[in-house]
């Protein structure tokens, strides 16, 4: 009976519900937020070259595709509860590891920082998984955007000026955010997710769902989008602020730049609306088009740095319409008995475009400045912007009922 006097907010509810969720996906973009910006200065300025500095994230894309398909292997050895708090263990890792500032610190920082990243967002998903229900999955992404558009608006301007006031700053921040993030997930005590039933069968490995993935023509497709989509964000991130650096605009434009974009994430509602009044083709057409128009011009003005800063921030409009949109041709392709298997296989987009970009980057920092990865990205774009026109013209269009008048 003395429980009924303990005040509302003092006690812990025994289902977890979509805040929870949003909470620690907003933590973790405080995290990332906060670095988004200041370790590709951090590991430029360490490296010292552009080329080796695409070297750095190539190693760490190829730990974090590997690391990513192991991690459901290792949450059926270690339960689930400690492999996230290991994710969380790796980010307190790589932020000690980055503080010094030698380039084998800095180099090892960005992989575990890779690995984390990984680790969180895998387990996250899961428990996302065990306790939203399939209706409210969209629901549950829109309040995540929400909780976390905050901290990557403001993350990597702060990050960058803390980087110039003192190196190890954000990393320290970072930090801060990490164990703020560990101790929150331990006090929603989220365990290791809903057990219903044992299982009477070994867990497939997603692996083993590529032949039927390849099958699908429409499903690479929509891969194909994400992938593309994933590395004009790479190039925004991680070379634009290098290419401010290298024109003389200092190093805090770049930060400011993706601050700003990050802030259109609190439109994301509208272009969601937008894009439910257009067809999904329509839709992911004319962000295909108008983010690789703008990046081909961005390297055409590149003898005017501010008009390709300009520019690049411009397509970055058309990169949140299609984090809004982008991902809609592969989900309504998917059978609905292969949803969670050719979920995991599509996740590793992020992964693939963390090997691809920098991968593409070195090649070309070989014959062309930095400005010319914006035309590169730019092409690969319009090349979507082709395939895209295959999609089904009524792709995500209302249907009138049968029943109607």
């Amino acid at each position: 009976m003395a429980l009924r006097y303990i005040p509302l907010a003092l006690k812990h509810s025994p289902v977890p519900q979509i805040e929870h969720f949003a909470l620690l996906s907003g933590l973790e973009a405080a995290v990332r937020g906060t670095l988004v910006s200041a370790m590709p200065l951090a590991v430029y300025q360490t490296l010292g070259d552009a080329q080796k500095t695409s070297v750095a994230y190539l190693m760490a894309g190829f730990v974090a595709l590997f690391w990513g398909l192991m991690v459901p292997w290792i949450t059926q050895h270690i339960p689930r509860r400690w492999t996230y708090t290991g994710g969380g263990g790796l980010y307190l890792v790589g932020m000690m590891l980055a503080i010094p500032g030698t380039p084998t610190g800095i180099t090892l920082a960005l992989i575990c920082n890779a690995m984390a990243t990984a680790t969180v967002f895998i387990c996250l998903n899961a428990y996302v998984l065990d306790y939203v229900e399939r209706t409210s999955l969209g629901r549950s992404q829109g309040i995540q955007m929400a909780y976390a558009a905050t901290p990557w608006a403001i993350g990597p301007v702060l990050g960058v000026w803390l980087y110039g006031k003192w190196a190890p700053a954000p990393f320290v921040l970072a930090g801060v955010f990490t164990l703020l993030l560990i101790a929150v997930f331990w006090w929603l005590r989220l365990g290791n997710g809903r057990q219903i039933a044992r299982a009477k069968r070994p867990t497939v490995n997603p692996l083993g769902f590529l032949g039927r993935f390849f099958r699908q023509p429409r499903l690479i497709a929509g891969w194909f989008y994400a992938v593309v989509r994933s590395c004009g964000w790479w190039v925004y991130i991680v070379y634009l602020p290098i290419f401010c650096v290298e024109a003389g605009l200092g190093d805090k434009v770049g930060g400011f730049a993706l601050s700003c974009s990050n802030a259109l994430l609190f439109g994301a509602p509208a272009l969601n609306r937008l894009a439910r009044s257009m067809s999904v083709r329509r839709s992911v057409r004319l962000a295909f088009a108008g983010g690789g128009g703008l990046l081909i011009l961005a390297t055409l003005f590149s003898t005017l740095p501010w008009a390709t800063v300009v520019l690049a921030f411009c397509a970055s409009f058309f990169f949140v319409m299609l984090d809004v949109v982008g991902g809609l041709p592969f989900l309504m392709s998917v059978k609905p008995s292969e949803r969670t298997e050719m979920s995991a296989v599509y996740s590793s987009f992020r992964d693939v475009s963390g090997i691809m970009t920098p991968g593409v980057a070195w090649a070309v920092l070989f014959v062309s400045p930095v400005s010319g990865l914006f035309a590169v990205t730019g092409l690969a774009f319009l090349g979507c912007w082709l395939v895209a026109g295959t999609l089904h013209p009524r792709l995500g269009v209302t249907r009138p009922s049968r029943g109607g008048a």
